[in-house]
């Protein structure tokens, strides 16, 4: 059997997507591994109805739903190439070939890659994260840090003041601020550090002090670390796909990429903000550009 679509990651854009695939009666194979990047993360945010649920929760809800639609079927598997074939594209497993497609929509998501400091991965996604959209509610008014080693870090320190005003800003020993930008800061009581930090110290998920390279220690309870997105699987560049400014896989209003048959959505297409609900939207949006081409192509085919 050749799927019309086969949507690689079981993420919320690739849920979304089956799901309005599913709705438009498309046979679709929707292939995951089940090893979500927020499975530590206790609860998503800013996503209405939503509010506060557990990423567990969500894909296990997201999954009644989807499998209501008798036309999606559910691999659990490993992806481990895409590839360009004469009916469309073959998607293989560590056993070999699995599905074969006439469209592919990469909903494979990001990685995030943080910066090595000792002490970080206990407390990541207990009392230290990296959007503060998702939980800054939940840090309000705390002493707070924010880490960066990115020109972002100007706007992100800005932002936080949302939340806190008591507020600790690092750049762990990169010029991620300007001189201008330090002394805005500064007149806003903001302590700037620009020494590399040495760890981060606290028990049980919870965040005490930062320890500096010079012995310095300073009391913070929670705070957010900007990371580094990059794509989370390589099947984007192998297929030739052309890719954004910041790495993201370029797409039109459509999701379509710039490789024919190919889609992308989701933290894939634009790698940050990463939300829940920009990734939901954004699977919907490609589902529907995808169903469209299926559409085009298969109504002009009746016509021969």
């Amino acid at each position: 059997m050749i799927y019309d679509c086969a949507i690689i990651g079981g993420g919320p854009a690739g849920l979304n997507a089956a799901l309005v695939l599913g709705r438009a009666r498309r046979r679709v194979a929707l292939i995951d591994n089940n090893r979500p990047r927020n499975a530590v993360t206790h609860a998503s945010h800013g996503f209405i109805t939503r509010d506060g649920v557990t990423p567990t929760k969500f894909r296990r809800v997201a999954y009644e739903e989807v499998r209501r639609y008798p036309s999606v079927d559910h691999l659990q598997t490993e992806v481990t190439s895409v590839n360009k074939i004469e009916s469309g594209f073959e998607v293989h497993d560590p056993s070999g070939p699995r599905v074969q497609a006439r469209k592919i929509i990469l909903a494979t998501g990001v990685k995030e890659v943080f910066p090595k400091i000792e002490g970080f991965d206990p407390l990541y996604g207990k009392s230290l994260f990296n959007c503060p959209y998702c939980d800054g509610w939940e840090l309000r008014d705390q002493p707070l840090v924010a880490v960066s080693e990115y020109p972002t870090l100007f706007h992100t320190a800005k932002l936080l003041l949302n939340w806190s005003k008591d507020l600790l800003v690092c750049t762990n020993g990169q010029a991620s601020l300007s001189d201008e930008q330090k002394k805005r800061l500064q007149s806003k009581g903001i302590r700037v550090m620009e020494q590399p930090i040495a760890s981060f110290v606290g028990h049980d998920g919870q965040l005490e002090h930062i320890r500096f390279v010079d012995g310095t220690h300073i009391p913070r309870t929670g705070g957010f670390v900007t990371p580094k997105f990059v794509q989370s699987t390589p099947f984007a560049e192998r297929l030739g796909c052309e890719k954004t400014e910041t790495g993201g896989v370029k797409t039109d209003e459509s999701g379509r990429t710039s490789i024919p048959g190919v889609y992308s959505a989701g933290d894939a297409s634009y790698l940050s903000p990463s939300q829940v609900v920009f990734a939901v939207a954004d699977g919907s949006r490609t589902a529907m550009g995808v169903n469209k081409d299926l559409t085009e192509e298969d109504f002009k085919k009746d016509e021969m």
